[in-house]
């Protein structure tokens, strides 16, 4: 998955748990001005920001690195 999709996945998890943007930098610890930032495609997030986010909204994230088939 493409990070703006997985951007994009958390975002409509936020709005379908009706939570708005103030609420979950609130809660994630991650501020409003990068969540903001993020949601409209401007930012360039960590993965421990990413997982922060997924955290409180009940998801989780993981990362998987493959090694090249020789």
């Amino acid at each position: 998955m493409h990070l703006d999709e997985l951007i994009q996945v958390l975002k409509r998890r936020r709005e379908v748990l009706d939570v708005t943007q103030e609420h979950l930098a609130e809660l994630s610890g991650v501020g409003l001005r990068t969540l903001k930032a993020l949601e409209s495609g401007n930012s360039n997030p960590t993965f421990e920001t990413l997982n922060k986010l997924a955290e409180v909204l009940g998801m989780e994230l993981k990362l998987e690195v493959k090694q090249p088939k020789l």
